[in-house]
């Protein structure tokens, strides 16, 4: 999981890879992925199996299941037997034991206070979970985490960047409508930019696009 920290690396070929890793490495027979979008939507982006797909649909669907839990609260939560569930999952047993699953165990996506997810392990035997595979697939969980944090950073900064961007090409923009109108009516530039900017009052226009018109001669003022 080295790419997780390259900011051109595809997220959801990452979480692939680790929900086919946890199969792979521990004694689990399927493995989804919830995975919280920036503005908190929910949605399954990865499985290993059309099963464990369903059963992660169904649980966004209702808002109710252990994964969804472990999502809202943050905190690993273990079902060893699905025979044995509160009330409230009761929806969500029914639906895992019709695909052939008797225990679940989710694990947070989180870092701190932050959680974006949750790793999700199917069994098609009940009982717990080696402890230590516990331990690994929730240090694989923490390594997704990061990688994940960490795209979403590079790619907020480059919006950010491509804003900055655009502000300062706006600006550049208006300077130089400022350098035309000054040039046009013999006043200062000060003047000049107070007859862009009354334009833009009057005519319920942007000042950056009477500027671009100012510039490229569309507008003469």
């Amino acid at each position: 999981m080295a790419d997780t920290l390259v900011a051109d690396y595809d997220v959801v070929e990452l979480l692939q890879t680790l929900v086919d890793t946890t199969v792979d490495l521990f004694d689990v027979s399927a493995a989804g992925i919830l995975l919280a979008e920036a503005d908190g939507a929910l949605d399954v982006v990865a499985s290993t199996s059309e099963s464990s797909y369903l059963i992660e649909v169904m649980q966004l669907d209702s808002e109710e299941g252990p994964c969804f839990d472990c999502y809202v609260t943050g905190a690993s939560i273990s079902v060893p037997d699905l025979g044995t569930v509160p009330d409230r999952w009761l929806p969500f047993a029914r639906a895992a034991s019709e695909h052939g699953f008797a225990s679940v165990f989710a694990i947070p996506l989180r870092l701190r206070a932050e959680t974006i997810g949750t790793l999700n392990l199917l069994r098609r035997e009940t009982g717990d979970l080696n402890p230590r595979d516990i331990r690994a697939a929730q240090a694989l969980a923490d390594v997704a985490t990061i990688g994940i944090l960490h795209e979403r950073t590079v790619r907020e900064g480059d919006v950010v960047q491509k804003q900055l961007q655009t502000a300062l090409g706006t600006r550049v923009v208006i300077e130089q409508a400022k350098g035309v109108v000054s040039e046009t009516q013999r006043v200062s530039t000060d003047a000049a930019f107070d007859v862009l900017r009354r334009h833009a009052r009057d005519h319920n226009a942007r000042l950056a696009d009477v500027a671009r018109d100012v510039v490229e001669r569309r507008l003469e003022l």
